[in-house]
C-alpha cells in the first residue's frame, strides 16, 4: 500500500551538507579507508573544566527539570551582561531569550518577520550556511542572494544590497565572522550597511554572531552597536564555538521586541532548552575565560599554517580568514590542471583518492558569479591532520596534472 503524501513544504526543505559529507566519511572509514576529514565546523577540544562540573552539579543537585521557555533568569542576566559588553551596548535581560543552540532562532526569526506564502523576501548571504536559504524557502518567504566577493575579503557590495532591498523585503541575514570563507564586515562595511538600511525601515536584521569570540583581524563589529540599529537587529550567539559546547545545545538572542515572540516559539517546539546545559552556560559566561582565549590562539596558528601551506600548492589561492575557523580557497586553477570539472568533482576526487574529506562551494549555495570555484577547509583539527591532509592534497595535484 503506498504511504500518504508529504507535504510541499517538507520536500523543498535543504540540509547541512556538512553532515551528509561526514556520513559518507564515516561509511569509508568503516570500510577500513583512512580519511582526514576537515568538514564539521565544531572546535575539537572538550568543553571547559569547570562547564563539565557545573552540568554534573546541576544533574547532582536536581536541576533538570522545565525552565521557564525564555531560559533560565541566572542565564538570561549573564548572557544580556555578555552581549552587552561585547558590542558597547545595553542589553536587559529580558531583551534576552535562550533556546538549544543558536540554530533555531534563524527560523523563529523568519516566522517572526514574515508571512507564508505572500512574496515577503528574505536577504541572505551567499556563499553561506545552507540553513538560512532551507528555512526561508520551508517558511513560505522568497531567497534572495547577497553575494560576498573574493575581491572585497568575502563581504558584499552594499550598493548591491541597496538594489537587493524591495518593498518586500522583510529581513536581511549577515554573518559575521562568517562561516564558510571566514570572513568579516569590518567598522567601515556596518557603516556602509547600516546607511543603505536607514532608507528600509521595514527591514529587520538578523545578526549572526556565534564566531564573535574567534576574530584573528582587528576586534569584533557588530550591526547592532550602529546608530539605530540596535532596536531592529536580532543578535544571536551562543556557547557552542567559544567555549566548545556545540552538543551542549545553548544558543542566545537579543531583541526588545520580538523577545516575547521568541519565547512562544520556544514553548511551541521545546519546551525550553536543557535546564542541565543552561547551568553549564552560566558557568561558561560567568567563569574563566583561559579556555576561549586558548582556543582562539590555537585557531589563529592554525589559520597561519593551513594558509600557507594551501599557497603553497600550484593553483591554489587561499586568503587567511578574518575569523571562525575555516579555509575558503579559490580552487578553480587546479580543477582545471587536475581535469576536474568543477569544485565538487576535485571534492569527491580528493575524498575517494587521497583521503581527504572537504566541502565545495555548491553546499553553501549558488556559486558566486565571476568569482571561480572554491571548498571550505574546517581547521577545528591538530596540526599533524592540517599537515597530513593538505600534503596528500599537493601529493594528488601533482600527480594529476597535465
Amino acid at each position: 500500500m503506498a504511504t500518504p503524501p508529504i507535504s510541499s513544504r517538507a520536500a523543498s526543505l535543504g540540509t547541512e551538507n556538512a553532515f551528509v559529507v561526514l556520513a559518507e566519511v564515516n561509511e569509508l572509514i568503516a570500510q577500513g579507508r583512512d580519511v582526514i576529514s576537515f568538514c564539521i565546523g565544531q572546535p575539537d577540544f572538550p568543553a571547559p573544566v569547570h562547564v563539565q562540573r557545573a552540568g554534573i552539579e546541576a544533574i547532582e543537585t536536581g536541576l533538570h527539570g522545565y525552565t521557564p521557555s525564555a531560559g533560565i533568569s541566572e542565564l538570561r542576566t549573564a548572557a544580556a551582561s555578555y552581549m552587552g559588553k561585547m558590542r558597547g551596548l545595553e542589553i536587559e535581560p529580558d531583551d534576552v531569550v535562550v533556546g538549544a543552540g543558536a540554530k533555531p532562532f534563524i527560523a523563529y526569526a523568519i516566522q517572526s518577520t514574515t508571512d507564508y506564502g505572500v512574496g515577503d523576501e528574505v536577504i541572505y548571504p551567499v556563499p553561506g550556511f545552507p540553513i538560512y536559504e532551507s528555512q526561508i524557502t520551508a517558511l513560505g518567504a522568497v531567497p534572495v542572494p547577497l553575494y560576498l566577493r573574493e575581491s572585497r575579503n568575502f563581504a558584499f557590495d552594499p550598493d548591491e544590497l541597496a538594489a537587493k532591498i524591495t518593498d518586500r523585503t522583510r529581513m536581511l541575514i549577515l554573518n559575521s565572522p562568517q562561516n564558510p570563507t571566514g570572513g568579516l564586515l569590518s567598522k567601515k562595511d556596518l557603516e556602509a550597511i547600516a546607511a543603505v538600511l536607514r532608507e528600509h525601515p521595514q527591514v529587520w536584521i538578523y545578526a549572526d554572531e556565534i564566531y564573535s569570540r574567534l576574530v584573528f583581524d582587528g576586534q569584533f563589529q557588530s550591526i547592532a552597536a550602529e546608530p539605530g540599529m540596535l532596536e531592529r537587529t536580532i543578535i544571536s550567539d551562543g556557547a557552542s564555538k567559544t567555549w566548545a559546547m556545540t552538543g551542549w545545545r545553548i544558543g542566545f538572542v537579543a531583541n526588545k521586541s520580538l523577545a516575547p515572540l521568541m519565547t512562544k516559539w520556544v514553548t511551541n517546539t521545546d519546551s525550553c532548552a536543557s535546564h542541565i546545559s543552561q547551568w553549564a552556560a552560566v558557568a561558561a559566561i560567568s567563569g574563566p575565560q583561559n579556555d576561549a582565549t586558548m582556543m582562539r590562539k590555537t585557531f589563529l596558528a592554525r589559520r597561519d599554517l593551513i594558509t600557507g601551506l594551501l599557497n603553497n600548492i600550484p593553483g591554489i589561492e587561499c586568503q587567511a580568514s578574518g575569523g571562525a575557523f575555516y579555509a575558503w580557497p579559490n580552487v578553480t586553477e587546479v580543477c582545471a590542471a587536475t581535469g576536474c570539472a568543477d569544485s565538487e568533482e576535485f571534492r569527491q576526487r580528493l575524498l575517494h583518492e587521497a583521503g581527504v574529506a572537504v566541502l565545495a562551494d555548491i553546499h553553501f549555495g549558488h556559486r558566486v558569479p565571476d568569482d571561480g570555484q572554491h571548498i571550505r577547509f574546517s581547521y577545528a583539527t591538530s596540526d599533524e591532520n592540517i599537515e597530513k591532509g593538505v600534503a596528500r592534497i599537493a601529493e594528488f595535484v601533482q600527480k594529476n596534472s597535465a
